[in-house]
């Protein structure tokens, strides 16, 4: 009926279709463009937020220059990259064990698959906080159930050079394992049955028959888990803020951790700036790199 008292009124079809996009499009280059832009912009300049009233000079791309050129920054993504590469490659291997195994829809299935859910169903800075005090030496419970297993005694998981970067593999990956399991078992259940049915005809092997067909089927999916848990894991701050604030020392100092320090500690806005616009470039071509493998998986 509104369709009809508008066209009624004299307007097109092209004039009804910006009607109704116009105003998504405003609040998308209001929440969404308009700070990247600005970002840019003040990724060449020195200004600081504490100080707006202070002139802001243009200092072209000396931000950049110091960015690429500071050894800390790359010690912080190094330790970016072995967060992303450790925790993703249990998630994606944890994930597809899961979603073979809740596939098969046993006995009291949907109990299970509730239950595997609910880590990710927390947010983050709350999962974080609660394993700060698992992972506690004196109260928490974590040096018990290590030590009952034949551990080595009391240790501080959080506080270890060592152990510290492979506590927030651990907390992601039994935060975002489920995440990834649900993406599989999305793929496996779309698999046609008459591909095992013919597998099973031909007497092929279980081996053959995940190789050859669940596998290559899956192959999009587990692309997909990969580049969603890529961009978000690149950009992760809460749970590691809250679990180790980037310590001990900077072992998990994070490149988003750094980007915190020095927007909101250092007060180093241009610097930030142009220290989050890099991220952002480093996320972008990751992606594109994905998106382009899962096409040619597509069209196999």
């Amino acid at each position: 009926m509104r369709f009809r008292l508008l066209s009624a009124q004299g307007l097109s079809d092209r004039a009804l279709a910006w009607l109704f996009v116009g105003p998504t499009i405003v609040l998308l280059l209001a929440f969404n463009i308009f700070p990247l832009l600005w970002t840019i912009y003040l990724s060449f300049t020195n200004f600081r937020a504490n100080r707006p009233n202070a002139d802001t000079v243009w200092v072209g791309i000396s931000n950049y220059q110091r960015v690429l050129g500071d050894e800390a920054i790359w010690e912080n993504m190094r330790a970016t990259a072995h967060f992303l590469v450790c925790s993703i490659t249990l998630q994606l291997l944890l994930g597809f064990a899961l979603a073979l195994l809740l596939n098969r829809r046993f006995r009291s299935h949907s109990f299970w698959s509730t239950a595997i859910l609910l880590p990710m169903m927390l947010a983050p800075a709350v999962v974080g906080t609660f394993w700060k005090y698992f992972f506690e030496p004196q109260y928490g419970i974590f040096n018990y159930i290590v030590n009952f297993f034949g551990g080595p005694g009391a240790f501080t998981m959080l506080g270890d050079t060592q152990l510290s970067p492979w506590a927030i593999v651990l907390v992601d990956t039994w935060m975002w394992t489920p995440y990834v399991m649900l993406l599989l078992l999305a793929g496996l259940r779309s698999i046609p049955s008459y591909l095992y049915e013919a597998a099973e005809i031909d007497r092929a092997s279980a081996w053959t028959t995940f190789w050859r067909i669940t596998l290559p089927m899956v192959m999009p999916f587990i692309i997909l888990a990969l580049l969603f848990r890529t961009i978000e894991n690149f950009k992760m701050f809460d749970l590691v803020d809250q679990l180790t604030n980037g310590g001990p020392g900077s072992v998990t100092e994070l490149a988003s951790i750094k980007l915190k320090r020095e927007a909101f500690e250092k007060w180093r806005t241009g610097y930030a700036s142009a220290l989050a616009i890099i991220m952002f470039v480093s996320i972008y071509g990751l992606s594109q790199v994905a998106v382009r493998f899962l096409d040619k998986v597509k069209q196999r």
